[in-house]
């Protein structure tokens, strides 16, 4: 990058009769500002960036952006700081999303599916495409970024933009990204031009945060706002009411009914899925084949297959491009095969066990058994529902910790308790290592052990820490030492 000034990125600076200046980076976090840094004041949930403004510009700030008059000479003030910091890191950054095609997918469950089934058709589709998400994000260098400790689905609006630049430097093509609804409500993705936004489904999740279904969908609804296509799943209650609201952009699909893209003749077995494919708009159909199993990742492909149509893309090598994909990580992944098998999945919703359970109880021919527990710092009314998701589409539970955080993990164990009502064997066992070992010892031949909650993630969060956690190594250790 070369030398930028501030009036390049902020005309408003100009009007606001601050000085031009040589610009070396846009921030919110007052430990990142420097000489040349513009700070962005943003209020959180512990800090008031408004209260270090003073501080940031004895530190070389060559302007502060606020919401409020803070009398101070290098203001710039504005009704929203948090859109101000993402537009203004899209200009420092050469405005790297009108250089890409953007795609988003939000929904409670599934993003991360649908967005690696994306980038995995752009890919053999002969495009570059880069990635932000739960699993893993690329910006086509080669080396992928895995998701840090702690990190959101998307990240910091500082980090995001940033990833965002090296993609166009790096010939990237275009972005999918998962859009979550704190980022969408925090302005983090800003108001870009999307070309595509997909949505997955909405059931509970995050009501920590966003207090009711209502405000956790309008957060969702935002990305909409910003896309030139809206591709809608109206088996989804939620998604029936955006097709409505955005039935001039909106293309939808369906698993279970008529759409405009819909499933037919679906067939399943434990490790895939085919089904036809049919495009009502176009009175055209093809198969589909798929190394992944459950009537979600029908949706999942569904999804993926009218977004990259609605780039101009053929229908067929989009199906064609789903064949050679295995899997995604973290998502019904089979850490273990023998007289049983072990799987592992991200599944930490009631919804999303009902999804997992449903689909491989009939695939079990012995017995399914259920390792799940709920994280902390969450929602805490969601404990019980999952409980009684687990017990209604499993034949043994083992209750354990997920993510306690700065809760204790026995009461929570307590609190996802009161959903059972005892119809099935359950065992509680707080340690998630020896909860996962009493499940291995309990299995017979032909069962399936499914860990649910932690899918992809290496660690596992105990107070302010992130001790590693590997599910996958955890099982390969303890079934070799049985096998010794």
């Amino acid at each position: 990058m070369g030398i930028i000034r501030l009036y390049e990125i902020c005309p408003e600076a100009e009007k606001a009769g601050i000085e031009n200046a040589v610009v070396t980076g846009v921030t919110d976090n007052t430990a990142e500002v420097k000489q040349g840094s513009i700070f962005v004041c943003v209020k959180g949930a512990r800090f008031d960036g408004h209260s270090a403004a003073a501080e940031m510009l004895s530190k070389g700030a060559v302007m502060i952006v606020t919401d409020h008059d803070i009398k101070c000479g290098k203001q710039l003030v504005t009704d929203n700081t948090r859109l101000c910091l993402a537009r203004l890191l899209n200009s420092f950054y050469g405005k790297p999303s009108e250089k890409l095609g953007l795609l988003a997918v939000t929904g409670t469950n599934g993003k991360t599916t649908t967005a690696h089934f994306v980038k995995h058709i752009l890919t053999t589709l002969g495009k570059k495409c880069g990635c932000v998400g739960t699993a893993g994000n690329d910006t086509c260098s080669g080396k992928l970024k895995p998701s840090q400790h702690g990190t959101p689905t998307v990240p910091r609006a500082t980090v995001l933009y940033s990833w965002l630049g090296e993609m166009v430097s790096n010939g990237a093509d275009y972005c999918v990204m998962e859009a979550s609804s704190q980022a969408l409500d925090q302005y983090r993705i800003g108001d870009e031009k999307i070309a595509v936004a997909g949505f997955t489904n909405l059931t509970r999740d995050h009501l920590d945060y966003h207090g009711t279904m209502e405000n956790y969908f309008q957060a969702k609804r935002r990305v909409f706002t910003m896309c030139k296509t809206a591709v809608i799943n109206i088996d989804d209650e939620y998604g029936k009411r955006l097709a409505r609201e955005f039935s001039d952009i909106a293309v939808t699909y369906s698993a279970e009914g008529n759409a405009d893209y819909h499933a037919e003749f679906i067939r399943m077995n434990a490790t895939g899925c085919s089904y036809m494919l049919v495009n009502e708009r176009e009175k055209t159909a093809c198969r589909v084949d798929m190394n992944m199993t459950g009537l979600y990742n029908v949706q999942n492909s569904l999804c993926a297959i009218a977004m990259v149509t609605a780039l101009g893309f053929d229908m067929t090598e989009c199906a064609k491009a789903l064949s050679n994909l295995d899997g995604v990580d973290g998502r019904m992944n089979v850490v273990y095969r023998g007289d049983f098998t072990v799987i592992t999945d991200y599944a930490h919703t009631d919804d999303a066990l009902i999804k997992v359970l449903s689909t491989l109880k009939p695939l079990t021919k012995g017995r399914l058994i259920c390792v799940f527990g709920a994280a902390g710092d969450r929602d805490k009314e969601k404990r019980p529902m999952m409980a009684r998701a687990a017990e209604d589409n499993a034949d043994i539970l083992v209750i354990t910790s997920d993510n306690p955080a700065h809760e204790n993990p026995d009461e929570i164990i307590r609190e996802v308790m009161t959903g059972i009502s005892g119809k099935k064997p359950c065992r509680c066992i707080t340690d998630r290592r020896e909860a996962i070992a009493y499940a291995l010892d309990t299995a017979r031949k032909d069962d399936v052990i499914i860990l649910c909650g932690k899918g992809h993630e290496t660690y596992q969060i105990i107070g302010d820490e992130y001790l590693p956690f590997s599910e996958k190594e955890i099982v390969k250790d303890i079934m070799k030492r049985k096998e010794n």
